[in-house]
């Protein structure tokens, strides 16, 4: 009787078993980190899309507190307030603009661009350079119910509620209200009132 030799020996079946297992195991941890991932991943996106947009800035209206470029964060709320920034949908796009006043305010500019709002001038450190520009509204003007008026930092050349174009911006026209800045990196921070 011949002996085989192509059988292997019980070393080999064994190393062979301790191969199996582990490439086994190394499925399973790179199948669960996959699905670990996705899950992340897709939390992200929910939150993102449902709670906290991201936002790339186009445009200069908003210089000196946004600049063309950056990335920023909204956040979706109702009840905006003077200095708030938001964004808001108009012709489908997407702009971003300055609450200066609400629902049933009066607002009035001077020729020198000072702002005032039921009768009183608000102080507005975000802007640094003044200006009239462009506004075909009969002044004083009062804000809608349910509606909000909103400029841009730069005044002289902001298209924005001064112009009937635009008008005042409703509750169900904005995105929300940006509060971060997080791209580029050395102007990440907090979008200040």
């Amino acid at each position: 009787m011949e002996q085989r030799t192509d059988r292997p020996t019980v070393e080999q079946l064994d190393r062979e078993i301790r191969r199996r297992k582990r490439s086994l195991q190394t499925h399973r941890i790179v199948r669960s980190t996959l699905y670990s991932l996705l899950t992340v991943a897709a939390a992200a996106v929910l939150v993102s899309t449902l709670f906290f947009p991201a936002l790339k800035i186009f445009g200069n209206s908003m210089v000196p507190t946004l600049h063309e470029g950056e990335i920023v964060v909204c956040r979706k709320n109702s009840g905006f307030q003077t200095g708030d920034v938001v964004a808001f949908y108009y012709n489908n796009k997407i702009l971003v603009k300055r609450v200066i006043c609400g629902p049933g305010d009066w607002f009035t500019m001077k020729e020198d661009g000072t702002v005032i709002i039921n009768g009183s001038v608000i102080d507005e450190p975000y802007v640094t350079e003044n200006g009239f520009g462009p506004c075909d509204l009969t002044l004083p003007f009062q804000v809608p119910d349910g509606q909000y008026f909103v400029m841009g930092d730069q005044r002289a050349s902001s298209v924005d509620s001064r112009m009937s174009q635009v008008g005042c911006v409703t509750q169900e026209q904005i995105v929300g209200q940006i509060i971060l800045c997080i791209w580029p990196l050395e102007n990440f921070g907090w979008i200040e009132k």
